[in-house]
């Protein structure tokens, strides 16, 4: 079954350098082991790592031993819905590449709403 994107299209990549995802598939699925539900693809800033920092999670620092090499600003991540959702009512939400969000993330916001997030230009 294919997975669906917000605007019910195919879920298409959300970043494959750095890979992202729960499975390092480079999307933001939903899979039933994703208990974070990843399905937010953003495009980070420095704002939101250092926020996500002050939450207890560091983005930023490498931990070759995961095999994760660390974010900078400007990366693609699949991020937690409520990790996001927090980071907006902060004020610091990063921009969305909507196509790579998937469907389930209307559960918790509309797409009118989404919407305003949304990265305009590349």
């Amino acid at each position: 079954m294919t997975q669906k994107n917000v605007f019910g299209d195919d879920l298409i990549a959300c970043c494959f350098d750095p890979i992202t995802g729960v499975t390092r598939s480079g999307f933001c699925e939903s899979l039933s082991q994703d208990r974070g539900k990843h399905w937010v693809c953003a495009k980070l800033t420095n704002a939101f790592l250092d926020y996500s920092l002050s939450q207890g999670n560091d983005l930023k620092t490498p931990r070759p031993e995961y095999g994760f090499m660390g974010l900078k600003a400007n990366d693609y991540w699949c991020l937690c819905v409520s990790r996001w959702l927090e980071a907006l009512t902060a004020g610091c939400a990063p921009p969305l590449k909507l196509e790579a969000c998937h469907s389930h993330l209307l559960k918790s916001m509309s797409l009118s709403k989404l919407t305003e997030y949304a990265i305009t230009s590349e």
